[in-house]
C-alpha cells in the first residue's frame, strides 16, 4: 500500500479526531486495490481540506466482513456512506472529482 495511508479494517478503525460529534463517514472498499486506496487517499484530502478535523472515517472491507454490505445496502466499490450529519448520502467510486464529492456531501452548494 502506498505512503501507508488506508487503514484496513474490519469496521472498527479510521481515522478519528472526533468520534462522538461532526461528520461520520463510512468507506467501503474490496481489499487493498489502487482504486480503494485511491478513494481513500483522496476522502483524506477532502476531509482535511473541508471539514477540520471534524470527522471519522471508518473503512470497512468488504472481503473480510461481506455481511457488512447489507447494513448500507452496498452494491458498487468503493462507496462513500455519510452517516452523520443526516440525511445518509453515498457516493460511489474513487472520489477523484473533489468538486463532485463536495456538493455531495453537501458541503459545498452546487454553483
Amino acid at each position: 500500500m502506498t505512503g501507508g495511508a488506508m487503514k484496513n479494517s474490519s469496521g472498527k478503525k479510521g481515522k478519528s479526531t472526533n468520534e462522538t460529534t461532526g461528520w461520520q463517514l463510512k468507506l467501503y472498499v474490496a481489499g487493498k486495490t489502487p482504486r480503494s486506496i485511491t478513494a481513500f487517499d483522496n476522502l483524506k484530502i477532502i476531509c482535511e481540506e473541508h471539514l477540520e478535523g471534524k470527522y471519522h472515517i471508518e473503512v470497512i472491507d468488504l472481503l473480510e466482513k461481506p455481511q457488512l454490505a447489507k447494513g448500507d445496502q452496498i452494491l458498487a466499490l468503493p462507496t462513500l456512506v455519510r452517516r452523520l450529519p443526516e440525511p445518509m448520502i453515498k457516493i460511489i467510486g474513487d472520489l477523484s472529482n473533489t468538486e463532485r464529492v463536495l456538493v455531495g456531501l453537501d458541503i459545498k452548494p452546487l454553483c
